[in-house]
């Protein structure tokens, strides 16, 4: 872990059904034990099922609906993967929306795996330089991105990282980049 102190901080989870139930788990409890506090957003009420790759997991509770919820209310955003999750995800207008306001905020944004699908949607990657699963590399091109192959990507205030072997660098910078706050770079 960073070692960073993120006291007092909110963390927005956004996630559906079908999340990779790791890249959930794993950088919520680096948010919890830096000290900040960790919110599950969706666009399904009442609970969301995480899956370990294709194989069923946990079920979470959702905490605010996406179509409450506002980027003001919060200090960064997570966007875990999951190809059921990101699929669903980019489709919801509310989810786009709340996604796009954290880069007009200029606050942290930290993408996993297939998580960037919804960016893509939102408009916010045009210009800038992240990583994904290898599978979403060529949206990411499409979209005006620079895409790298590399552990964990951090331009002014977006995190990125490609699968769940890059946990342990992910959820470092994650807490990392809230500790630091806003990113006078981090743009649509």
């Amino acid at each position: 872990m960073s070692g960073k102190d993120i006291s007092g901080k909110k963390v927005a989870f956004l996630m559906t059904d079908g999340v990779e139930q790791v890249e959930l788990t794993d950088p919520w409890d680096a948010v919890k034990q830096a000290g900040g506090e960790p919110v599950l957003v969706s666009p399904k009420d009442g609970s969301i099922k995480g899956f370990h790759h294709a194989d069923p997991g946990d079920e979470f509770h959702v905490d605010v609906s996406a179509s409450d919820a506002k980027a003001d209310d919060y200090d960064a955003l997570v966007l875990p993967g999951g190809v059921f999750n990101a699929d669903q995800l980019r489709t919801d207008k509310d989810s786009q929306e709340f996604t796009r306001s954290f880069f007009s905020s200029q606050k942290p944004v930290a993408v996993i795996c297939h998580g960037p699908w919804i960016m893509i949607e939102a408009g916010v990657v045009d210009g800038r330089k992240l990583t994904s699963y290898h599978s979403v590399a060529t949206d990411l091109k499409n979209a005006g991105a620079t895409w790298v192959d590399e552990e964990v990507v951090v331009d002014a205030g977006l995190v990125s990282s490609r699968s769940p072997k890059d946990l342990p660098a992910f959820c470092s910078k994650l807490v990392e980049e809230v500790a630091e706050g806003r990113h006078s770079k981090q743009t649509v």
